[in-house]
């Protein structure tokens, strides 16, 4: 399947459109960095990672319109303090223009971070990003119990990039992610990447946390499958909890064609275990639940 035959693809399976709760927009001078390190991921990480989507934010905005995308989260994250606030602010105007975008908000373990974060949510942030790699701490900083109880209460869904994917960080894995859940088992929890490279280990966690998801972002593609291949009983895996897996892609900074991601997708609905109403759920009703459409 190519780009421009998704948004037809996805009207043939009578959906209102596909929901994207992984994807990122961030100020200019913020994604111009971005870009920068990925330019050089093969010294970064090994491996080169050009980026697929590098276009002016509203040609972004168009494309993803194009795909059928009908709503999605535009994640935002600090990489050091003093920083969030100002990225909450941002993001919110960037969702206040554009309709499909979902407001969302990020966090950072900072002094007065509970405070920014419940101004955010009183604001309507209804998605939050929490990028342990990037950011380079311990979700289980004191400084966060505040915020992570916040959001538990809130019941408003938290996309924590946690896993040793690309790279392990200092504070990265499941192991660590847990005992978060453990102190706060009601918090809605989406598990970017499934987890990369720990797939089953974040299966493990959504079977043992009901609110616990795992978002498709960049797994079972082939860019990743060599660094991370799907467990053997991946399918199986789903089918014990179809309601918690949900479309992200990481668009645009992916090194492939957004279609390759629903591609993949499509291929898990072919096992006997999941088929059409899995497919429905992971690409618009779990996403639309989520983020309270």
């Amino acid at each position: 399947m190519r780009d421009g035959e998704l948004a037809g693809w996805v009207a043939e399976l009578g959906l209102p459109g596909l929901v994207d709760v992984h994807v990122h927009f961030l100020p200019d001078a913020v994604q111009r960095k971005v870009w920068a390190y990925f330019d050089d991921a093969t010294r970064n990480y090994g491996t080169e990672w050009p980026v697929h989507y590098r276009l002016p934010a509203e040609e972004r905005v168009a494309l993803l319109r194009s795909f059928g995308v009908v709503a999605y989260a535009p994640l935002v994250y600090p990489h050091k303090p003093g920083m969030a606030r100002w990225l909450n602010s941002w993001v919110a105007e960037f969702s206040a223009g554009v309709p499909e975008a979902v407001p969302t908000a990020t966090l950072f373990p900072e002094p007065g971070v509970a405070d920014y974060l419940d101004a955010a949510l009183r604001a309507g942030a209804r998605c939050v990003k929490a990028h342990v790699q990037v950011g380079a701490y311990d979700p289980r900083d004191p400084l966060l119990e505040g915020a992570w109880g916040l959001l538990a209460e809130a019941g408003v869904p938290v996309v924590v990039h946690c896993g040793h994917g690309p790279l392990r960080g200092d504070h990265t894995g499941m192991a660590v992610f847990a005992e978060v859940l453990e102190r706060h088992p009601r918090l809605t929890a989406v598990l970017a990447h499934a987890g990369m490279p720990e797939i089953s280990a974040a299966l493990d966690l959504v079977d043992r946390f009901p609110r616990v998801h795992v978002d498709t972002t960049m797994v079972g593609v082939g860019f990743a499958t060599r660094i991370a291949p799907l467990p053997p009983d991946w399918e199986r895996r789903l089918a014990g909890a179809p309601d918690r897996v949900v479309l992200g892609t990481d668009f645009p900074s992916i090194p492939y064609p957004y279609a390759e991601q629903v591609e993949a997708i499509r291929g898990w609905a072919e096992h006997p275990a999941l088929g059409p109403g899995f497919l429905r759920a992971v690409l618009h009703d779990n996403g639309a639940r989520l983020l309270g459409l």
